[in-house]
């Protein structure tokens, strides 16, 4: 017996390397043709996900670009005989009180806009997924300790504590962003954790448990990547929040500071100037409109596309 006991483990651990080799392949192409439905609902499921879609592409490509094919600098003054110029074919969108295109200077604050919803969101969900996930997988005195300091952060309002602490590190823009980064993660942390609390009692975890995987291999593997549709979603509709948190922050004076073109900056300065201009003000406020509305409208669409319990179609 103990002469056979060596092969006959042989055989099982092949037999168990095989079986797991048949799984992943399986899974691969239950994904791939998950993915492609998931796709076509996108799709053709509702026109406007093409139209949020299209507006997304193109205020990244401004981000990327806007500034190098503005038609003026947005910097340039030019206070002889430009000040508050109404839109026309040379200015699009008008002149400021220092002669700055307004249409130049939105193009160049596009980038502002998506670099510090990026840069906050990448932070928050990053850090709100390491939380989640250990205190979702391991749970007890893990769980508790946690998510009672996550709950320290949510028991202010978002806004109001975003204020409270860019008022209290400084008026610079990477202060706001420090200050939206902290208050975002205590939602993903909640997020990814309830939904590691469902998908821990699934089968496939169980099994997974049953043939020796580790808690990390358990937990990063299978357990995470069932969770991160969810993510998505909750990421692609927290763009346009961080995007309209952040210029209303530079709006009081807490974020982006003059010459800035940041959005919040411009409409801040634009308030003194509505009744000699008021495309001053509106046009900023359009961009800052149109983004917030194309990431809404994008995170509806994957919501019913990811979501195989939405009932929009």
């Amino acid at each position: 017996m103990s002469a056979e006991s060596p092969t006959a483990n042989t055989v099982l651990a092949t037999a168990g390397t095989a079986l797991s080799s048949d799984a992943n392949l399986a899974a691969t192409s239950r994904g791939q043709s998950q993915l492609r439905r998931n796709l076509k609902r996108f799709l053709i499921g509702n026109r406007l996900n093409l139209i949020g879609l299209c507006l997304v592409v193109l205020f990244f490509f401004l981000a990327i670009f806007g500034e190098a094919i503005a038609p003026h600098d947005p910097y340039a003054q030019d206070i002889t005989g430009s000040k508050l110029l109404a839109p026309s074919l040379t200015h699009p969108m008008g002149t400021d009180e220092l002669g700055r295109d307004i249409f130049s200077r939105v193009m160049a604050g596009t980038r502002i806009s998506l670099q510090v919803a990026v840069v906050v969101l990448t932070f928050a969900v990053v850090f709100g997924t390491l939380v989640g996930s250990i205190a979702g997988y391991f749970g007890g005195i893990v769980d508790e300790l946690l998510m009672r300091f996550t709950d320290m952060f949510l028991a202010f309002p978002a806004l109001i504590l975003a204020i409270a602490i860019a008022a209290s590190l400084g008026r610079e823009l990477y202060w706001t962003m420090v200050a939206l980064a902290t208050v975002f993660w205590p939602w993903y942390a909640r997020l990814i954790r309830g939904q590691i609390l469902t998908i821990r009692e699934r089968d496939f975890v169980t099994a997974g448990e049953s043939i020796g995987l580790t808690g990390r291999q358990l937990l990063i593997r299978h357990i995470l990547p069932n969770a991160i549709s969810v993510v998505i979603i909750q990421l692609t509709l927290d763009v346009g929040y961080a995007i309209l948190a952040t210029s209303s922050l530079s709006f009081i004076g807490l974020g982006a500071q003059p010459p800035s073109p940041e959005w919040g900056t411009m409409m801040s300065t634009a308030r003194n100037y509505f009744r000699e201009g008021w495309w001053y003000i509106t046009f900023p406020g359009v961009a800052l409109t149109l983004t917030v509305f194309a990431f809404n409208i994008l995170g509806d669409g994957l919501q019913d596309a990811l979501d195989p319990r939405s009932g929009r179609r």
